[in-house]
């Protein structure tokens, strides 16, 4: 008889998601890896995008709103010319235009940084936020397109890094809440030659970093009896108040 079915873990694990799963998926995972079922994220991540994911596991569920809260930092690539009705490579292309020689790396800097501050978005159809009771995705899948209310959100950085054309670079440090995906789609529209989001990953959000989380081939990997010493204790992570 195995005695660890009935241990029961708490505390914060940093994951980098790989790309093609979705958040929820990596949820099952652990459920299975860790045999219980407390077990929630703090903000997800699209299956196109890799990177960190704030996994919280037993009492730590307890405090997924102030982790969700926090400024989030990602790495990606955008490609121009090309718009698709996801916003991303994942979606169907719906319109191309050629890219001017008029689109040069200082015209794209200057755009760029355009967005930074204060701002509301309109969050895409293509997302999982619900509207009665109904993720827009699945509207969307079904040709619907509804009217949306836009949220505020700060843009903190955004930095091309790269360019060569069609495709750049760029790293962004954002609030909670920002659609990466349609600030490349409105990038765009600005340019007045269309664009989507080619690949994202999540690096930072807030004090986390990507450098110290686990890949799901390393959580495998991982004794039972040891995956305590890969979780972040509660108190460690949020404010003592919150807890």
């Amino acid at each position: 008889m195995n005695n660890r079915q009935d241990m029961e873990f708490e505390g914060i694990l940093l994951v980098d998601k790989p790309q093609g799963i979705t958040s929820h998926d990596v949820v099952d995972r652990l459920r299975r890896k860790l045999r219980m079922k407390k077990i929630g994220h703090a903000g997800t991540l699209d299956p196109l995008a890799t990177g960190l994911l704030i996994m919280l596991i037993g009492k730590a569920t307890k405090v997924s709103q102030f982790l969700i809260s926090l400024d989030k930092a990602y790495e990606g690539t955008f490609h121009l010319g090309v718009e698709t009705d996801s916003q991303d490579a994942d979606g169907e292309v719906i319109a191309e235009k050629p890219v001017n020689e008029d689109i040069t790396q200082e015209r794209l800097i200057k755009e760029m940084e355009s967005f930074l501050g204060d701002q509301y978005q309109t969050p895409p159809m293509f997302s999982a936020k619900k509207i009665g009771g109904v993720p827009l995705y699945k509207m969307a899948r079904k040709g619907k397109i509804v009217e949306r209310e836009p949220r505020f959100i700060r843009i903190n950085e955004l930095t091309l890094k790269s360019w060569t054309s069609p495709t750049g670079d760029f790293f962004m440090d954002c609030s909670k809440g920002t659609y990466v995906r349609t600030i490349v789609h409105d990038l765009g529209q600005r340019l007045d030659c269309g664009a989507h989001l080619k690949a994202l990953r999540r690096t930072k959000i807030d004090q986390f970093d990507i450098a110290n989380s686990l890949t799901l081939e390393e959580i495998n990997e991982v004794p039972l009896g040891e995956f305590h010493n890969h979780l972040i204790p509660v108190r460690e992570a949020v404010p003592s108040h919150v807890f």
